[in-house]
């Protein structure tokens, strides 16, 4: 796998090295309040949503394949969107696309923003339930391109930016619709002694660093 380790090295280089805390929180993860989100341009009309497919897990790769890929992210973390932005692409390249690993995504509410972890993570599992994986992960870099300026109008926007309905992708937000499964993914995290965020397993065991060198390196070992 000397080339792929290259081919990272190569592609990263600009991004620098991550440091291995990231956003450290409490053990609380509370999901706060429900918003009362302005929906800006799209005008939409908010109903609570009914049924949410709150079993659905985000997913890329082959979902036979013998390395699981595990990431636990908070949508108000800085250090998430660096590593959805800068680092996932380069794994997803070379790992993910050619099915060697099976990836996983996992809601890990700190939260950074209590305003806004839980509806941000239910708006993009509201969207990945309803259009796909593909779609998930592309509301997901989206919205992380948002951080800082979230409201209504910015998620209605990376839902449209992803195939999806904007003001269903508000209304899983205003009404934290996936708000139980964001918990209990944080319950599973907790369990495996996740304190901060990001947080990457490959097969079980935590890598040490958000860098896609060290996930790679960890992946590279499980193969």
């Amino acid at each position: 796998m000397t080339r792929t380790r290259r081919a990272l090295l190569a592609g990263i280089g600009a991004s620098g090295v991550v440091g291995v805390a990231g956003c450290l929180g409490d053990a609380g993860g509370g999901d706060g309040s429900e918003n009362d989100l302005d929906t800006g341009e799209y005008g939409c009309d908010l109903t609570e949503p009914t049924d949410p497919n709150l079993g659905y897990r985000p997913t890329l790769g082959d979902p036979n394949a013998d390395v699981v890929v595990r990431a636990f992210e908070d949508y108000t973390c800085p250090h998430c969107a660096t590593y959805k932005l800068d680092h996932f692409p380069a794994i997803r390249e070379e790992f993910v696309a050619p099915g060697d690993v099976r990836y996983e995504h996992w809601d890990f509410p700190i939260p950074v923003d209590e305003t806004w972890a839980v509806p941000v993570a239910s708006a993009a599992r509201g969207v990945g339930a309803r259009v796909g994986d593909e779609a998930f992960f592309d509301f997901a870099s989206a919205a992380y391109e948002s951080q800082g300026s979230y409201d209504g109008e910015a998620i209605g926007a990376a839902a449209e930016a992803a195939g999806g309905d904007p003001c269903a992708a508000i209304a899983d937000a205003q009404f934290r619709a996936y708000g139980e499964a964001s918990m209990d993914d944080r319950s599973e995290g907790n369990s495996m002694g996740v304190s901060g965020t990001p947080a990457v397993f490959v097969n079980g065991e935590a890598v040490d660093g958000y860098d896609a060198d060290s996930i790679a390196s960890a992946i590279e070992s499980a193969l």
